[in-house]
């Protein structure tokens, strides 16, 4: 070859690598442009994420900025080659807002954790778009509409966990071909409608938590097609039927809940072969019936066996749990388990080594035979420990002290006999004792002295002797102590009086004592009931029982006391029911006796008048048989008229005197008729209320006729502008409550106008419903403004929570379900106030008081119509001036309203805080405790999360089979519900067990004890809005064991 042609091959082949690599270096260019429009896609997705995040408390989302790299943003977890996003993490950062549709922009998306946050709105369809997605974690927000059907294009997703929100709507039949799907969480939503058959080809999956929704039907038989299924709940919904045979052959599930659905049928004898791996088994409050499986001891792993409230017959197997070393919890309450002999309770003997065990408890069943004396030698760990009512003998065996960690002993109502063993003082956990209804004797053991912890000690009805000992003053945590009905002697201790910590009961009746009342009962100044009935108690009355300035219920009957009642005695201004009959008690009855609502004085020696008023009016209400020297009073009461004091001779200067009153009484009342005459031209009120269910106007005498003349023993309320009277319309004997405006008050003619202005288009279920208005000129001829109300039978809230003794002598309680319903319903009539109605109202004093309750138990908002209508409506709080007058009630004012600041919405929302805490701890925003800068919030929140029981309502606690939050065998009894989950287990599941550690009564209260402090913050910019409220408590009240409305 030449030089020439090589030369010319050269520059050839040279022309073509340059062309080579211009091609290559376009191509990179153009992959580059496409990857950089999608990483540039990314981050306006992101920023769109960070434009809908409308609450930030912790300012995370400013660090979502230019200053880095979008792909170093907190949270955000990028391709290192493509620097696509990933991975969205931002969990429990109290974040609000919705998401946007442009997430489904990023392509490159795997997961999405959004846990722990209050993010509204609906998931987006868009989401379908996300094809690489294998994590979904939204559990515990504010989200609401169905579930998406485009979550179905996700094909490689692995995890829907989507509880803690307000989904509703049935399960779409979409996701059925998630078949790589392992987790499947909706728990504590609205969902609806049976569980779909195809559940069963969703062959991948492991957990399945469909608890606490309204699913309905019967328990689909595919579930047992699911062969890798190991967690499987579905407490708290509507289902029927049997569980499925098929579900008892899956090997592989560890956790088995169906606790609180409408389930019947046995336990399958073999259970304990078929699923030897159970860990977790719960059927509570169901209607199971046959006997308890022996094959149960097969579970090696066992940790809690759950079956209360069912219908249960048979024993215990008497020695085959022996074998479980894992059993923590065994909880068989409310069956019908034994035959009242003595072999019912030898299965306690096996279960010594049972040594994690921390709860036994078989509370109202048909045990019998003696009390074993293998109790003493049970795990270290038992916390509770409970066999009450039912048939057990024997005595307590003094090796009970072995139970170190012991809280809660319940015993009562059984045929135990003995003494209490001196070495109980040494059980320094005890918090709740309950040894009543037995035949218990022997004396209270000094030991006492040693339980610090204890809240509660119930010990009446026994036979215990001796005297009280004053070593029991050193527990000064207790909120109740009953030593009643039994034949204890000698004084009552000083060391009683000084336990200040009493606040609910201290009852003392029924025994021997003798002597005065100590002094001392002056520190019991949170105490709501003394009961030192039928003892031998003499003296006189002390003055020092004023300093129990809580004081509800005062029983002192059937002693030797004399004297006269103290005059300081009125400064208990919330006494309702005092018993003071059968003593020696003399001296005139005190005028403040009238204000009660019981009271019994028969059997002593007080002399004068009986009053008419108050009390005094209504005979049934009241009792002074066997006083002798009593004059006056009702005609019912058949007591001799009072002596009136001699007339004085008229003199000629009396005469005079007696004329000039005369002629000045003829003027006066010609100037009356006068006015009258006037006042009757004036043309009546503008009727402003015009809708089809309300009354025609009604007159003035048809309102005094129904109220007796508008009588003290009608009223049953009254405030600033005006009085409350129950009446009954004779026409159609409907019972009526009648507010009657005190025109003499500022601004209450104006009042009048803006109430119904207020009321005209207002309708809703948990408000007061008008049925008709008075404007019109009393007898006297005065303007007369009254409005006609329903009339609420169970009166009103501040009645229930701060109770008032009714018929029988027993006080108004309410549970912890219906604290919940009474402040969803307040909460739903706030929110309906402040965004339905236009221009948005505001209540400017919302208290108790205010809130009426009917005969199903439902609250009704009142007294709103003396709010203030904003006049600009928003969808942010508004406000308005208003005068100081109308701002609300002491202790429920918004704190910027003391400083002058304008009414808003979100005072309300403070006001409905505190109320919200009132309801849950039973204190008053004003009760004397509250000083020295403590107040109701912080007294709460220096309680939660672990201290809460201190604070509860205390009656929350003591109501005799009420279904109340702290009556541990029931409410801690749903231990099945925290999930156990095994170490090294993915994110969804912590995710299962953080949602069921939730589900709790105890932790019900605790979320909403944090509402009600998220609401009283004090500044109004960090107040929850009353459409957060109520979605959150309607949230609540649904993870609260599945008991709903």
């Amino acid at each position: 070859m030449s030089y020439d042609s090589d030369l010319k091959e050269r520059k050839s082949l040279g022309k073509m690598r340059i062309q080579m690599l211009l091609l290559c270096e376009l191509l990179l260019c153009s992959a580059a442009a496409r990857s950089d429009e999608e990483s540039n896609s990314d981050k306006l997705a992101l920023m769109d994420f960070k434009k809908r995040v409308t609450q930030d408390p912790f300012g995370v989302m400013a660090l979502w900025n230019d200053s880095t790299g979008y792909c170093n943003w907190a949270g955000i977890t990028c391709n290192s080659s493509n620097r696509r996003v990933m991975i969205i993490d931002r969990q429990s950062l109290r974040l609000s807002g919705s998401l946007p549709p442009s997430i489904g922009n990023m392509s490159f998306l795997t997961g999405i954790n959004l846990q722990n946050n209050t993010f509204g709105g609906e998931i987006p369809q868009e989401i379908g778009r996300l094809l690489r997605l294998r994590h979904i974690n939204m559990t515990q927000n504010q989200i609401s509409g169905p579930i998406p059907t485009n979550v179905s294009q996700c094909r490689a997703l692995e995890v829907l966990n989507v509880g803690l929100n307000s989904l509703s709507g049935p399960i779409p039949d979409e996701i059925s071909s998630l078949s790589s799907l392992k987790v499947l969480g909706v728990g504590s939503n609205n969902l609806t409608g049976p569980i779909p058959t195809w559940i069963g080809n969703l062959s991948s999956l492991v957990i399945v938590s469909l608890a606490l929704n309204r699913f309905t039907g019967s328990i689909p038989n595919e579930f047992g097609k699911l062969s890798k299924l190991g967690f499987f709940q579905l407490y708290g919904n509507q289902f029927t039927g049997v569980v499925p045979p098929s579900v008892y052959n899956l090997s592989t599930l560890w956790f088995f809940s169906v606790t609180q659905n409408q389930l019947h049928g046995e336990i399958p004898s073999d259970i304990g072969i078929r699923l030897p791996n159970l860990q977790i088994v719960a059927g509570g409050v169901n209607s199971f019936t046959g006997s308890i499986p022996v094959s149960l001891s097969n579970c090696t792993n066992l940790r809690v066996l759950d079956f209360a409230e069912n219908g249960l017959t048979g024993g215990m197997p008497p020695t085959s749990f022996g074998v479980l070393k894992s059993l923590e919890w065994l909880n068989f309450d409310d069956n019908r388990l034994g035959a009242g002999d003595h072999q019912d309770v030898g299965f306690v003997n096996s279960l010594v080594n049972c040594t994690v065990l921390e709860k036994l408890s078989f509370n109202r069943n048909r045990l019998g035979g003696e009390l074993p004396v293998a109790v003493s030698n049970l795990s270290a760990h038992l916390r509770i420990l409970g066999f009450s009512e039912n048939l057990l003998r024997g005595t307590i065996p003094s090796g009970i002290k072995g139970l170190v960690s012991l809280a809660n002993l319940r015993l009562e109502g059984n045929l135990i006999t003995g003494p209490i063993p001196n070495s109980f003082g040494e059980l320094k956990n005890l918090s709740e004792v309950r040894l009543h209804g037995n035949g218990l004797s022997g004396p209270i053991p000094p030991s006492i002295e040693n339980l610090t912890s204890l809240t509660k000690l119930y010990l009446q009805d026994n036979k215990l002797q001796g005297s009280i000992p004053a070593a029991i003053g050193s527990c000064q945590k207790l909120v109740v102590l009953n030593l009643s009905s039994n034949n204890l002697e000698g004084v009552i201790p000083k060391e009683v009086g000084g336990i200040s910590s009493l606040s609910v009961s201290l009852s003392l009746s029924n025994n021997s004592l003798s002597g005065q009342i100590p002094a001392e009962v002056s520190s019991l100044g949170n105490l709501l009931e003394l009961d030192l009935a039928d003892n031998k108690l003499s003296g006189e009355i002390p003055s020092a029982l004023s300093g129990c300035v809580t004081l509800q219920r005062l029983l002192l009957e059937g002693n030797s006391f004399h004297g006269k009642i103290p005059e300081n005695l009125d400064m208990l201004k919330g006494l309702t029911y005092v018993d003071i009959s059968r003593n020696n008690l003399s001296g005139k009855i005190p005028e403040f006796f009238s204000s009660l609502k019981t009271l019994n004085l028969s059997y002593n020696d007080f002399h004068g008048e009986v009053q008419r008023s108050g009390v005094f009016s209504n005979a049934s209400a009241f009792s002074v048989l066997g006083n002798s020297r009593l004059c006056g009073g009702v005609p019912e009461l058949g007591l001799p008229p009072c002596r009136s004091s001699p007339r004085s001779p008229l003199t000629p200067t009396r005469v005079i005197l007696l004329s000039v009153a005369v002629a000045l009484i003829v003027i006066l009342l010609c100037a009356l008729v006068t006015c009258c005459l006037i006042k009757r031209r004036k043309p009546p009120l503008e009727v402003l209320l015009s809708s089809s269910d309300l009354r025609q106007g009604i007159s003035y005498m048809e309102l005094a006729k129904a109220t007796n003349g508008f009588s003290e023993e009608n009223l049953i309320g009254a405030g600033s502008f005006g009085s409350v009277y129950k009446g009954l319309l004779p026409e159609n004997e409907v019972t009526i409550a009648v507010k009657v405006l005190n025109l003499e008050q500022k601004g209450a003619s104006h009042s009048f106008v803006k109430e119904c202005t207020a009321l005209k288009n207002v309708r809703h279920r948990n408000l007061l419903k008008i049925i008709t208005l008075c404007s019109s000129i009393d007898q006297r001829g005065n303007d007369f403004k009254g409005l006609v109300f329903e009339y609420m039978s169970n009166g009103n809230l501040d009645q229930w929570l701060h109770p008032q003794v009714v018929e029988g002598g027993r006080a108004k309680k309410l549970s912890l379900t219906e604290r919940l319903d009474i402040a969803i319903d307040v909460a739903c009539a706030m929110e309906y106030l402040h965004y339905a109605c236009q221009p948005p109202i505001v209540h400017c004093d919302l208290k108790p008081s205010n809130i009426l309750i009917d005969n199903e138990m439902t609250a009704c908002v009142g007294d709103f119509g003396l709010a203030h209508l904003i006049m600009e409506a928003d969808d942010e709080p508004t406000s308005a001036t208003l005068t100081a007058g109308l701002k609300g009630s002491i202790g429920y004012i918004p704190p910027e309203y003391g400083m002058g600041g304008e009414v808003s919405t979100v005072g309300d929302v403070y006001s409905y805080g505190i109320l919200l805490l009132e309801m849950f701890t039973g204190k008053r925003p004003t009760d004397e405790m509250f000083r020295d800068g403590l107040s109701i919030d912080s007294f709460v929140a220096g309680a939660l999360p672990h201290h809460v029981m201190t604070v509860v309502d205390s009656s929350l606690n003591g109501i005799e089979g009420e279904d109340n939050v702290m009556d541990e065998e029931r409410s801690q009894g749903r231990m099945e519900e925290r999930a156990i989950v095994p170490t090294g287990s993915s994110s969804s599941s912590s995710t299962a067990r953080s949602k069921m550690n939730r589900l709790t009564p105890q932790e019900c209260v605790i979320a909403v004890l944090n509402i009600g402090l998220a609401c009283s913050k004090q500044m109004p910019k960090e107040r929850m809005s009353m459409h957060d409220v109520e979605k959150k408590m309607r949230g609540i009240r649904e993870a609260y064991a599945g008991r709903r409305k």
